[in-house]
């Protein structure tokens, strides 16, 4: 089995997006995926296709101004944490989408976080890889450079940042093949590296880490936390006390893996979703 590719338009803007549908679906809510920064949908492309092989429908959204969504200026589109959870929200209704198990990974997918926070109801189960999840979490200064005044506009417009960074993050090397794919959305247009440095300068991470902090631990889905434990950006600390203290949270540690576990240990998180997704209650 494999992806397709999407697109549908929302209000003004387009999403694009990936799918992988099964032959025969379990009667369960479809398996949503959000990335983090500065990759795309692509990035779940391993996975998908595995969990519909288990009848298990997934789709993966590209942000809106990552990928080959559309990259709306200021006046369209604010790039805060907050626009992102407006435009999550109104994405999947557009879909149909009431209810979802909800996987998230890495920066600016903490907006997912705060999504599922305010709209528990929506949520099935939840799976968090590496995502900024309390207030020690800080944007790393590979990323952080691209807001900078003036210096940004030209980082941003460099199509090798995906491969450094991804690499940097992930600890290993990438295929030639999976960076040309991750590299296009800054080949096609200028407006790939405009909108990532609007992101990176609208994040609001602290803010947006308040709300997580307080909210997570009194969250009631189930939820699983696979962490790469070689992180370069993000410690484990947060990740173990949430499941030293929330019985409803599990946490599995990948020794070796860093910020992007799902590009090198595609095998084994599959095995650890298909296990929580599909365990009875």
């Amino acid at each position: 089995m494999s992806t397709t590719e999407n697109s549908i338009a929302v209000g003004s803007l387009k999403w694009f997006y990936r799918e992988a549908q099964p032959q025969q679906e379990y009667e369960q809510p479809p398996v949503v995926f959000l990335h983090g920064i500065p990759g795309h949908s692509f990035t779940w492309c391993e996975i998908m296709p595995k969990l519909a092989e288990k009848g298990m429908r997934s789709l993966a959204p590209d942000w809106l101004g990552f990928g080959f969504s559309d990259k709306p200026d200021r006046r369209e589109f604010k790039y805060t944490p907050d626009a992102y959870v407006e435009g999550l929200t109104a994405f999947l209704s557009a879909l149909e989408i009431e209810s979802c198990f909800l996987v998230v990974q890495g920066f600016l997918a903490s907006a997912g976080l705060q999504y599922a926070l305010r709209n528990p109801e929506a949520i099935a189960r939840l799976v968090i890889l590496n995502t900024p999840i309390d207030k020690t979490a800080k944007l790393p200064w590979k990323m952080k450079q691209w807001g900078l005044p003036f210096a940004g506009d030209m980082l941003t417009q460099d199509p090798l940042l995906v491969d450094r960074t991804l690499e940097s993050g992930s600890g290993f090397q990438i295929s030639d093949r999976d960076l040309a794919v991750f590299r296009k959305p800054f080949l096609q247009s200028s407006g790939a590296g405009r909108s990532l440095k609007m992101a990176i300068e609208n994040l609001k991470l602290s803010s947006a880490m308040t709300e997580i902090e307080s909210g997570l631990p009194n969250w009631e889905k189930p939820t699983l936390i696979v962490w790469g434990m070689a992180d370069p950006w993000l410690d484990s600390d947060a990740a173990e006390n949430l499941a030293q203290n929330n019985s409803n949270i599990e946490l599995i540690k990948l020794a070796e893996a860093k910020h992007y576990p799902q590009e090198h240990w595609q095998e084994e998180i599959t095995s650890y979703l298909l296990t929580f997704l599909r365990r009875q209650t």
